[in-house]
């Protein structure tokens, strides 16, 4: 029987669109009480005041170390701990490496790798001490082969994909639990889906693309496990997805 996540207090960074507001959404409704994290603080505004829940905003740059480790000390301070951190924050940049911008790249690994590392080593302790906690980072079917067309950002999820597995068997006795959520093509503004019509052409009809929708039910479903359960991978692809 899957396990009830009612009050469970959980961080969400990357939390103002795409996969992270699906995920703030869906968690909202299932009663848990949200950190929501992002650089766009009318955005998680708007979406605290849309969600009945009890939201804290946390506007943090994952750039920024001094903010990430506020973020964490702010939602300790208001809720008093931390039962889930979703390390979902990310960006994307495709291209030749030759011809791309390397200060975008370079910001592109500090955000997909150095900021999920950071967001998860400030949540372990207060997990330890509580004897359990679940991360979850939100990586890619990137991390899972070698896409020719987006190197560097296929290279920091497979950097992701390494720790999640390594830091995994570090924490084994711990109580917590370390995952990774590795969707395919998701239709949302990361991938330049804005409009509600072509989210549905290609996720319903044309059935290439998934929906942020899609991703947080998968995280629900990693995250109700009973605790003997961990999810270590959880790979998601469109159902007519061809270019991997």
């Amino acid at each position: 029987m899957p396990e009830s996540l009612s009050g469970k207090v959980v961080i969400i960074t990357g939390a103002s669109s795409g996969i992270g507001e699906a995920f703030a959404r869906l968690l909202a409704a299932k009663g848990c009480k949200l950190t929501l994290a992002a650089r766009s603080v009318d955005k998680l505004e708007a979406l605290a005041a849309e969600l009945d829940a009890e939201s804290l905003v946390a506007p943090a740059d994952m750039t920024e170390p001094a903010e990430i480790a506020n973020m964490v000390a702010c939602t300790l301070e208001r809720f008093g701990r931390i039962d889930v951190m979703c390390a979902n924050a990310g960006i994307y940049v495709p291209g030749e490496f030759a011809d791309g911008d390397i200060d975008e790249l370079t910001r592109m690994l500090r955000i997909n790798i150095d900021a999920v590392l950071r967001c998860a080593h400030a949540v372990i302790p207060s997990m330890k001490a509580a004897g359990a906690g679940d991360i979850v980072v939100t990586s890619s079917i990137s991390g899972f082969i070698d896409v020719q067309w987006e190197p560097i950002y296929s290279a920091s999820k497979h950097a992701v994909q390494t720790f999640v597995h390594t830091v995994r068997r570090q924490l084994v006795g711990t109580g917590i639990r370390l995952m990774s959520l590795a969707p395919g093509q998701v239709a949302n503004p990361l991938w330049g889906f804005h409009e509600a019509a072509d989210v549905e052409r290609v996720s319903a009809g044309e059935r290439t693309h998934l929906t942020s929708e899609d991703c947080a039910d998968a995280l629900f479903y990693m995250l109700s496990q009973p605790r003997r359960v961990t999810i270590r991978d959880l790979v998601i692809l469109p159902q007519n997805q061809v270019n991997i």
